[in-house]
């Protein structure tokens, strides 16, 4: 008896053991929210940062973009354009049914066909010509063209399960078809209220610390400190820059602060040959679009303080910009400054390209997409009057409207912003500056429509390049030949900042994402 009681003991003390040590409940307060739980259906970074939560990719990114193995543990470059991935094993889905390579050639061909999809994952698989599965763990893969950052490009497609996806729809996601491979379950979606999720026990990797989360949406930036600060909330994202010494020093509570790789910048429509929101002097329609003169896109970029936007308006919280990524990125070109205002210049440029007294313009931004964005765009209103433009006005709208109509071309000057995703410049040049073509899968970005046949064929010499020292000084090339043309306007890099309660630190970088698997305890 005592034997049987003892042999109990130990399988009890065995199994508590080997089951993971979850601490307490974690509440976030996030200032965005994901238009889906579909992990494909939307590139946006709040749409991105909520899949990472529940989905796995190919490769992991750490929070400094750097690539390590994910769910392809290894994988070979056969020759130029024949690769072959090697897949983990022993991996599952939260239902329990295995992770094969039926769900990475599935996933790979969906991502640029799920239907009204914002932001695309268009450009991520553009190259693939063929996949064909090997075994169940190996997939082979053959490109159109050579492309040494494939695992780059496809390793920033989530992965989703064949059997619980295939013939669902964006919205079936929220129902019971968030099945992923993920360190989190998916529970509930209130949208507007709440996003609900446990750990999954059967995760292939680190397991996260906390078990139950729940992350509440408050894009407020006065209501989502005030929740941290009750203690409604453990930790909140986007941390106003006035609010950072106050949350830093005050009792209970600290901040994290970041570099960014996100460029937030002015975009200028060159997709219509009437710009929308763009005016004669009278508030009458243009017959032209001013903004496909490149000398009219340098002229605004020169009417822009961008010292004085980081100074007044971010309080310090960000870096000039006059390019895609920072210079910690590959493809930075150090020979790219950013504009210094000069409206005297701005104005002769305005009267070579036949605008001397200037034209009326609105400005259009979103309200609540990252910390001081429609105080930007009223600044920006001030300082394009300075300079001899007509405001006609500043518009700001809630990130959810506003992301929509920008995609679809309805602002001619627009506020937007682009985070970097991998190591190199390569997918923001090609998705947001390359020529669109919606077929080849480039430019899904390019709301601006910026087109430059130059700048294409440096762009995609350098995509083809397999040596990296050459590829990225080709990849500098290609930013030069487009910053020649101010193909869009670069503001600044962001600087972001987290607050939390005492006892919590997150792991924070150039990825800038609010992660509950990133957060850990400090006692």
């Amino acid at each position: 008896m005592k034997l049987a009681k003892s042999a109990a003991l130990a399988a009890l003390l065995a199994s508590t053991m080997l089951a993971p040590a979850w601490a307490q409940d974690l509440t976030i307060g996030r200032s965005s929210e994901q238009s889906s739980i579909d992990p494909q259906f939307s590139r946006t970074g709040n749409n991105q940062m909520t899949s990472t939560m529940f989905f796995d990719r190919l490769v992991n990114f750490d929070q400094n973009l750097q690539i390590s193995a994910g769910l392809a543990v290894s994988w070979e470059n056969d020759d130029p354009t024949t690769w072959t991935l090697h897949l983990r094993e022993g991996v599952t889905f939260h239902d329990g049914s295995p992770f094969t390579a039926d769900d990475v050639i599935f996933s790979l061909e969906r991502a640029d066909e799920v239907p009204n999809s914002p932001a695309p994952y268009t450009d991520m698989v553009s190259s693939l010509e063929s996949m064909e599965k090997i075994d169940d763990l190996t997939v082979k893969i053959i490109t159109n063209v050579p492309n040494p950052a494939l695992l780059e490009s496809i390793g920033r497609v989530f992965i989703v399960s064949k059997a619980a996806t295939e013939g669902k729809a964006s919205e079936d996601f929220a129902t019971g078809a968030a099945i992923g491979t993920g360190p989190y379950v998916f529970d509930e979606w209130k949208p507007g209220e709440t996003l609900t999720m446990h750990a999954y026990d059967g995760y292939w990797g680190e397991q996260p610390e906390f078990k139950d989360v729940e992350i509440r949406y408050i894009s407020n930036d006065a209501a989502r400190v005030a929740a941290l600060l009750s203690g409604a909330v453990d930790v909140i994202d986007a941390v106003p820059p006035q609010d950072v010494q106050r949350l830093d020093g005050g009792e209970g509570t600290h901040v994290v602060s970041e570099a960014s790789g996100r460029v937030i910048y002015l975009g200028l429509s060159m997709r219509f040959d009437q710009a929308p929101g763009v005016t004669d002097l009278n508030g009458a329609e243009l017959a032209e679009n001013p903004f496909k003169d490149p000398k009219v896109r340098k002229a605004i970029s020169l009417m822009i303080d961008r010292d004085l936007i980081v100074d007044r308006i971010l309080g310090g919280s960000g870096v000039p910009a006059g390019q895609l990524v920072p210079e910690v990125l590959g493809g930075y070109n150090p020979e790219i400054g950013y504009d210094t205002p000069d409206v005297a210049k701005a104005k002769e440029l305005l009267t070579e390209a036949g605008y001397p007294e200037g034209f009326g313009l609105t400005v259009y931004s979103s309200n609540d997409r990252f910390p001081g964005d429609s105080d930007l765009a009223q600044a920006l209103g001030q300082m394009l009057s300075r300079g001899g433009l007509k405001v006609n006005g500043v518009e700001a709208l809630p990130y959810s409207v506003y992301s929509k109509a920008a995609s679809a071309g309805d602002y001619g000057a627009f506020v937007f912003s682009l985070g970097s995703s991998t190591p190199t410049s390569a997918p923001n040049l090609q998705s947001l500056l390359h020529t669109y073509d919606k077929e080849a899968g480039k430019g899904a970005f390019n709301r601006a429509r910026f087109a430059s046949e130059a700048f294409d064929a440096a762009l995609d010499e350098a995509l083809q390049e397999f040596d990296e020292d050459t590829r990225l000084a080709k990849l500098r090339d290609a930013t030069k030949i487009a910053f020649d043309q101010t193909p869009i306007v670069p503001l600044y890099w962001q600087k972001v900042h987290w607050g939390l309660k005492d006892g919590l630190d997150i792991e924070a970088g150039l990825s800038e994402q609010t992660l509950p698997q990133n957060v850990s305890s400090t006692k």
